[in-house]
């Protein structure tokens, strides 16, 4: 009767030893697992974040590349729709003086030379000088482009007396005029908007007002663009034409029809010197031709009143 106690109480310990033992081993499973698990998503976010961070690189290094690519073609001069303003603009002068044996065919020929070029001739006078000889002047205008050809050929028209050009780089002007042209349009169009919206009448004038001032500084800036495109596109040269003062001598012996022709002369002119001394001796001969017969008279009277006296012995 009592030994069923002992084996009863013996068996208890090694079941509740077995029990413990298979906690420990579902407990280190459990545990295993979860650091596997922890490990594996610790693993799977960094593989995530690297992939993201890759991602991320990719899409920035192609913007990158996209916006070299555009500085690219800006830079290579090859977009689409190129800005005008970007090119150089200057403004050529020059200034021509020639002597020509007649002025009035070489100015004939210069302006058939602008005119095949290109150009237009937007000034011309002609004057006689000392009554000797012709001198004109041109005002020229001829496309860039044809600028150099043009001066050679006047320059070559007769004998260059002088010569001078310049050239004036007007591009930052034409930028400034662009930008500027490009505000005030903004602005004319602000105060269009607001004049639309206006419901007072005060409101009304006093953007009128303002419309008209800021229209007028556009038109000023309209008409200094215009003014900068056709210098620009134009150049100017100014051409002086002169004939020689003096006809070039003879260099042949004078002959027998040259000495008669200044003997002639000189006889001409003794007696032009001739008749002006008579000329002016002529009141003094007229003068003394009438004392003279005056004289003559009271002489003849003096001599007639002595021959009727009788003689005083009778």
């Amino acid at each position: 009767m009592q030994a069923a106690p002992i084996t009863r109480t013996g068996r208890r310990p090694a079941r509740r030893t077995r029990t413990a033992l298979a906690a420990g081993l579902l407990t280190a499973v459990l545990a295993l697992s979860g650091c596997g698990a922890a490990s594996d998503s610790d693993s799977a976010s960094s593989s995530d974040e690297r992939a993201l961070s890759a991602g991320r690189n990719k899409a920035d290094a192609a913007g990158e590349a996209a916006a070299d690519a555009k500085e690219g073609a800006a830079e290579s001069g090859t977009p689409k729709k190129p800005d005008p303003v970007t090119a150089t603009h200057v403004i050529r002068t020059a200034s021509l003086s020639v002597q020509v044996k007649s002025a009035s065919r070489a100015a004939a020929a210069a302006r058939a030379v602008v005119q095949n070029a290109g150009g237009l001739v937007a000034d011309e006078s002609t004057e006689q000088v000392d009554d000797t000889h012709d001198s004109s002047h041109l005002v020229l205008r001829v496309p860039q482009a044809e600028y150099d050809r043009v001066l050679r050929e006047l320059s070559g028209a007769g004998k260059l007396i002088s010569r001078s050009s310049a050239a004036k780089d007007v591009t930052d002007q034409v930028v400034d005029v662009e930008s500027r042209i490009a505000t005030q349009r903004a602005s004319v169009a602000r105060v269009r908007k607001l004049m639309d919206r206006a419901d007072k009448l005060a409101d009304v004038v006093t953007l009128e007002g303002e419309l008209s001032s800021r229209q007028a500084s556009l038109e000023s800036l309209l008409a200094q663009q215009a003014s900068l495109k056709d210098r620009t596109a134009l150049a100017t040269i100014t051409l002086d034409l002169m004939e020689p003062e003096t006809a070039p001598e003879a260099d042949e012996d004078p002959g027998f029809l040259d000495a008669l022709s200044g003997g002639w002369h000189a006889f001409l002119t003794m007696l032009r010197w001739l008749a002006v001394a008579v000329g002016a001796a002529a009141p003094f001969l007229a003068a003394a031709a009438v004392l003279l017969v005056l004289w003559r008279l009271l002489a003849r009277r003096a001599g007639g009143k002595a021959g009727q006296r009788p003689p005083t012995g009778e």
